[in-house]
């Protein structure tokens, strides 16, 4: 089971890591960032974010040779009260890629793959309750609908929240995935691939999470901080987007003059979103969606 890490090099260049610094890694995953991190700092620290007990698991093994660091079992979302436990209320830079990691794909167990008969799952953290079977079979159809619709862009969504409430209790993936080929036969791409991103989604609560930790985050900053994101889908990237533009810009009132209009703190310091390179893209296909947005503190 191989993880690669997605724009590794890029995420390392924007968070222009100082070495001293005090650095955060929301997403541990694989490792593979929060070990580039580290390679760079020197007397500096890193807490790594992940409440995946196999990831938390791997990424030990892969910085064992590493003393500087501190892996925290907890989503992102409580970043902010969790770093203020350690004593820790500022921060040089934050780095978030908001992907699936290939562990998780992989594992047939998860629920998160549409290719494989599996259990209904979706949990990113595995001692939540909510699953993406409750969804599936506890929901109202016109609440799925919603889901499918705003957090997977499927414009069949209601057809589908339909026969899923006629063909009540979904088991597996592919009681989920027969629903879809159903409906969508004649969709260019998988059939079911919007429909699972939605529950993902929706079991996770992976939006509303994303905006907590970017305010909380922005707080934190030190000057000259960076806070790096990297999303693969497109709801995602509009929150950063506009979060960033938000952030960096000033609303001044029409028609008073003023001497400096850099009054904001912030910076958006990609002006178009960074892709990975063709090479990469060819090398490892997950990273194909990948997009890459940096802000830094002035």
């Amino acid at each position: 089971m191989k993880h690669e890490t997605v724009l590794k090099e890029e995420a390392i260049s924007y968070l222009n890591i100082k070495p001293n610094g005090i650095y955060i890694d929301g997403t541990l995953g694989g490792a593979g960032h929060s070990k580039l991190i580290l390679d760079h700092l020197k007397n500096g620290f890193l807490y790594a974010f992940d409440q995946d007990d196999f990831a938390i698991s791997y990424a030990n093994d892969i910085l064992k040779d590493y003393k500087n660091y501190k892996i925290i079992k907890s989503n992102f979302k409580h970043l902010k009260q969790k770093l203020e436990e350690l004593g820790i209320d500022k921060i040089d830079g934050l780095l978030l890629d908001l992907g699936l990691s290939s562990f998780q794909i992989d594992d047939e167990t998860r629920g998160f793959t549409y290719l494989k008969d599996t259990s209904l799952d979706m949990r990113m953290d595995q001692h939540q309750e909510l699953t993406a079977e409750m969804i599936l079979n506890t929901y109202e159809a016109s609440e799925l609908a919603r889901i499918f619709f705003v957090y997977g862009e499927e414009k069949n969504s209601f057809k589908i929240a339909k026969r899923i409430v006629e063909r009540r209790p979904l088991k597996t993936t592919m009681d989920l995935v027969k629903i879809c080929d159903s409906v969508n036969y004649k969709e260019k791409g998988h059939s079911s691939k919007r429909v699972f991103q939605a529950l993902r989604i929706a079991v996770n609560d992976e939006l509303t999470v994303l905006e907590t930790v970017l305010h909380d985050a922005v707080n934190m900053l030190n000057k000259d901080g960076r806070l790096v994101v990297i999303t693969f889908h497109s709801l995602e990237d509009r929150i950063v987007k506009h979060f960033f533009r938000d952030e960096s810009s000033t609303d001044i009132p029409k028609n008073l003059p003023i001497i400096n209009k850099d009054l904001s703190d912030f910076e958006v310091i990609t002006r178009k979103p960074v892709y990975p390179s063709e090479e990469e893209m060819n090398r490892n296909s997950r990273s194909k969606s990948a997009k890459l947005r940096a802000l830094k503190r002035r």
